[in-house]
Order: C-alpha cells, then sequence, then structure tokens
C-alpha cells in the first residue's frame, strides 16, 4: 500500500473515530505533535495534553466527512461538525505527516453564513 494510501486511510479513521473514541483516534498522532487552533490563538503540543482536554471534551461531537486531498507529508480534512446534534459547522483540518504520524494540525472552523444576493449573477449553484 502506497504511504498516501495509508495516510488517506488513517485522517479518514481519526475524522470517524474523533467523536467516539479519542483514545483509538489519537493513534495518528507522534508523541511531540502540535495541535493548533488559529481563530481562538491555542496552541497545544504532545499528544497527551490535547488528548487529556479531548477525552473531557463536554459536547457530543459529530462528524460528517466531506472530502480529503493531499499527498506526501500534507493533507487536508474538511468536514461538517455538529455538537450536541446541532446545527452543522464547516470544519478544515491541515494535518502535517512525518515518518507516517501526524507532527501538525491546524484546525479552522465556523458556521456557515448566508451567501450575499449581490453575489447570485456570478456563482456557478453547485457549491455545498
Amino acid at each position: 500500500m502506497s504511504d498516501d494510501v495509508t495516510r488517506r486511510a488513517a485522517i479518514e479513521r481519526y475524522v470517524q473515530l474523533s467523536g467516539r473514541d479519542p483514545d483509538l483516534a489519537h493513534e495518528i498522532f507522534a508523541a511531540d505533535a502540535m495541535l493548533e487552533f488559529p481563530q481562538s490563538g491555542e496552541r497545544f503540543t504532545g499528544r497527551r495534553t490535547f488528548l487529556g482536554w479531548r477525552r473531557r471534551y463536554p459536547a457530543d461531537v459529530t462528524f460528517d466527512l466531506r472530502r480529503i486531498v493531499g499527498s506526501g507529508d500534507v493533507w487536508v480534512a474538511e468536514a461538517l461538525v455538529r455538537y450536541d446534534g446541532g446545527d452543522p459547522h464547516h470544519g478544515v483540518s491541515i494535518l502535517e505527516f512525518r515518518d507516517g504520524r501526524v507532527v501538525r494540525e491546524t484546525i479552522y472552523g465556523g458556521p456557515p453564513w448566508d451567501a450575499p444576493d449581490w453575489r447570485a449573477p456570478y456563482r456557478d449553484g453547485s457549491a455545498t
């Protein structure tokens, strides 16, 4: 199996297990991995650090994986994320690999918004 196929499968497993079994989901990370949330300004260093708070996360989180793109050491996963069954939020995770493990994940997320009417003549209508 090629490295790209292996990484894609590891990301799919990570996303599928993230809301259900953080211990298994976090097997993708190197021990010294870093997790960043640029929107909140938070950075967590070490798999044990962010696994610790994810085990205690106060909401039920579900993920609907939309797509994975990448090759080599850099991959991007797009998902719809729901907290406690609420409205979906769009999430993007940039995952950087070294020696078969994720060494850095950067997560961006936010709620959907209504498109402004003035852009209607320009859009193709196929965006989801």
